[in-house]
């Protein structure tokens, strides 16, 4: 008997619970006041299109004309530096260790690991 009450109280939560919908749709009613005149507007139109570029297109590649000012090596170099730091700071020490090494002062105030007096 209580397996059939057990049962039916099943059946019965599953017959109320129904489906879930979702709510209105909100409709923001502010009013979109401009901080720019009708002929500004219209002038960075024109001046968009007599760029030539358009962001929204699929052939827009805004790095076509992009000049480096550093030489390969130079990026390598960084990029290799900022790797190891990266690694240092996600090892078991959690960076300590890294820190410790370095010899850098930072607006007067030294970096964990070095000695109050040493370098001054």
């Amino acid at each position: 008997m209580n397996r059939n009450i057990a049962s039916a109280l099943v059946i019965a939560a599953a017959a109320v619970a129904g489906n879930a919908f979702a709510d209105d749709i909100t409709i923001d009613t502010t009013p979109f006041n401009s901080t720019k005149s009708r002929t500004e507007v219209r002038a960075e139109l024109d001046q968009f299109k007599k760029s030539g570029t358009s962001p929204w297109s699929t052939q827009y590649n805004p790095l076509a004309k992009f000049q480096s000012t550093a030489s390969r090596a130079q990026v390598v170099a960084e990029y290799i530096a900022s790797r190891n730091e990266v690694a240092a700071f996600g090892g078991e020490d959690s960076g300590s260790r890294y820190l410790a090494q370095r010899q850098v002062v930072n607006n007067g105030v030294r970096v964990a690991g070095q000695p109050f007096n040493a370098a001054q």
